[in-house]
């Protein structure tokens, strides 16, 4: 009889697993020889076999039971996921749909919900819930300067001025965005002295090395709020004390994208006809109003001038381009014929005729302010990758406080008419085009750019004709050898070299839209 202690017992069974492990390891490498042999020799096509074990093998783990241990205890609900934005209301809205939520200016709301960048779901302090246009609210935090009546983000030098001449106050102030991304100025109006004429004083807003905020020296503050509320008690270095805010808000309700969220078809019934108002490529334009309180331009599309299908389904994306500077469009009608086009209504008409009535008596700070509107649209166009394809004084629009509006983005693509699209017909405006559109039919941004070196032009000429005394044939031979418009005489060296520069023989030689606004903003604040 023999006998074993348990150490020998032990390593006699270790001996014989790690025999058993090395006989194993060595069949599994052979086998995985093996099947890199087959795999070779028959392709994976060949071998459906092995794809329907794998398949069933995946069946039957998916159908295995499911652990009976206890499931993990919920995650803690997220502090940000709950977090809601409070916003205050810029101007007052009153609801058109019954999904939407009114509005009333300097109230201040909740965001529940953001459907698209134009429309946002809101709660009032009522606990009402309800759509609202997200252009008419902004975030309600002290350091958001919006939220004050003094502040206006989308204003020019010559429009600052020209409000606050209007208002002729001592005192009466206005704060802008300055020509530097991230720096202010307020612009102030100063009342006649003695001998010395009313006149508009701009006081930029610096930074120094510690982030604090100035206008005069020795006078430092941690926001630009706290600045303006100093000076709005004490000149310090001012020419007067920051007496009267100017504020804008509520004086001209800016267009929502849609009149409704996702709303793009609009009810015929719904439009009435007030009185004829122009007529253009597409057909008459008369100013309308929708559910009798909103103004709206109707323009009728005539049959047969534009492919109605594909401009249909074109509207549904032009409805989400939304900007101050661009013509709002509202909706279509489709129901019946004419098709309807509805867009913001421009209460001053055409730039083109607006510039030709008012001959000699536009300054020409004005007129930079104008080419300035007209940048800034196009820049929101270039950013957004959409080409207008007509850029001109004629396809842009002036509203009741004489901002100009770019309109008719993108329409030509539609035009049936062949003499539109064609540069043999008359109708084509080869004067706008820049060779790589009149010779290739190339359309891009930078052929846009060379139409708003013709449109500044146009507005420094006070509504002339581009290349008034030659046919359409002469301008094509005069631009491929490359002869350019002349400079206007309203138009100063500076002004000249910026729509020269649009006019150069290669698109990306020329300069982007975004390149110009700035250009043209440092023009305008040295003038």
């Amino acid at each position: 009889m023999m006998c074993f202690s348990d150490n020998t017992i032990q390593s006699i069974f270790c001996c014989c697993c790690c025999c058993s492990v090395q006989k194993r390891e060595e069949r599994t490498q052979i086998s995985l020889s093996k099947d890199e042999e087959l795999s070779e020799k028959y392709p994976q096509h060949r071998r459906k076999w092995f794809h329907e074990l794998q398949k069933k093998k995946k069946s039957n783990r998916d159908r295995a039971q499911p652990s009976k241990r206890k499931p993990l205890p919920p995650l803690p609900p997220s502090e940000v996921g709950e977090e809601k934005i409070q916003v205050k209301a810029l101007y007052d809205f009153v609801p058109r749909e019954p999904c939407d939520l009114a509005l009333k200016r300097a109230e201040v709301y909740l965001i529940v919900e953001k459907y698209n960048p134009h429309w946002w779901k809101a709660r009032d302090h009522w606990g009402n819930e309800g759509l609202i246009p997200s252009n008419y609210v902004t975030e309600n935090k002290k350091t958001n300067l919006e939220i004050y009546e003094w502040y206006h983000r989308n204003i020019t030098r010559n429009q600052a001025e020209h409000f606050l001449r209007q208002e002729s106050k001592e005192g009466a102030f206005i704060v802008r965005d300055s020509r530097h991304l991230g720096s202010y100025t307020i612009s102030v109006y100063i009342s006649a002295r003695g001998n010395v004429d009313a006149t508009i004083k701009h006081y930029q807003i610096k930074k120094n090395d510690s982030g604090q905020w100035y206008v005069a020296e020795r006078h430092f503050f941690p926001s630009i709020p706290e600045l303006i509320w100093y000076h709005q008690h004490n000149a310090a270095g001012l020419l007067t004390r920051l007496r009267h805010p100017l504020g804008l808000m509520g004086s001209c309700l800016p267009a929502t994208a849609g009149f409704s969220y996702e709303k793009w078809e609009i009810d015929p019934s719904e439009l009435s006809f007030v009185r004829e108002i122009g007529s253009g490529q597409f057909g008459v334009v008369h100013l309308g109003q929708w559910r009798a309180h909103v103004h709206v331009a109707i323009k009728a599309i005539n049959e047969g001038s534009m492919s109605e299908e594909d401009f249909i389904e074109e509207a549904k994306v032009m409805m989400r381009l939304s900007h101050p500077r661009l013509v709002q469009l509202y909706g279509v009608c489709i129901q019946r014929k004419p098709l309807y086009i509805v867009t913001e209504f421009m209460e001053k008409g055409c730039l083109l005729n607006y510039l030709r009535e008012r001959k000699g008596r536009l300054r020409k700070e004005v007129l930079l302010s104008m080419c300035q509107d007209v940048c800034e649209g196009m820049e929101y166009l270039e950013r957004n990758c959409f080409i207008h394809r007509d850029l001109a004084a004629r396809n842009c629009l002036v509203s009741s406080s004489s901002i100009v509006k770019i309109s008719d983005f993108g329409m030509t693509r539609y035009v049936l008419d062949d003499e539109y699209i064609s540069s043999s017909g008359a109708k084509f405006p080869i004067k706008w085009s820049p060779p790589e559109v009149f010779h290739f039919n190339k359309y891009s941004s930078k052929s846009d750019v060379w139409s708003f070196g013709v449109l500044m032009w146009e507005v420094f000429t006070e509504g002339k004709m581009p290349f008034e005394n030659k046919s359409n044939l002469q301008v094509v031979e005069a631009i491929s050898k490359g002869f350019r418009l002349y400079r206007p005489h309203l138009a100063p060296v500076c002004i000249y070299e910026v729509m020269y520069s649009c006019w150069h023989e290669k698109p990306k030689g020329r300069p982007m839209f975004a390149e110009l606004l700035q250009v043209l903003t440092e023009i305008a604040e040295t003038w």
